[in-house]
């Protein structure tokens, strides 16, 4: 059962945020403190996104990231799944599709559109987030990193 995160959840979101990056790396690599820190700041600034978890049998196996991004061209509020990682034993057993078919319900405000991205390497990413209704779009995301990262 996917729900709102709490402290309490925060070592086991933090081990499978770890398992996710080693998993499928991003261009920059993820320590600790800064899922600590993406914890804390959605906690204390909900507006800006929610933690989930996907509890099963007391135990959390799944962490998702909501994010959200506010879209001028789309006239809303867009929810980002910034991450979403079901630990490898509970995968195949439809959980991340709850979500996703439920995401309205879990975001609990109005929105316009919901997004991620995949890396292009993880084919079996895509095709699953394809199945689920999420397409491409006619731009691309470009990054420029500020500061020290």
């Amino acid at each position: 059962m996917w729900r709102e995160g709490t402290h309490e959840d925060d070592d086991a979101v933090v081990a499978l945020c770890l398992a996710l990056n080693l998993e499928d790396p991003g261009p920059l690599p993820v320590d600790e403190d800064q899922v600590r820190r993406t914890l804390s700041e959605l906690r204390s600034r909900p507006l800006r996104g929610k933690a989930l978890v996907l509890e099963v049998g007391g135990v959390v196996q799944g962490y998702a990231l909501l994010i959200a991004f506010w879209s001028n061209e789309l006239g809303g509020e867009v929810c980002v799944i910034d991450e979403i990682y079901v630990a490898p034993d509970f995968r195949g057993h439809r959980h991340a599709a709850t979500l996703v078919g439920g995401l309205q319900q879990a975001w609990g405000r109005p929105m316009v559109a919901a997004a991620l991205e995949t890396s292009p390497a993880n084919e079996r990413a895509g095709a699953f987030f394809r199945r689920l209704g999420f397409e491409g779009s006619n731009t691309a995301m470009v990054r420029r990193y500020a500061g020290g990262r």
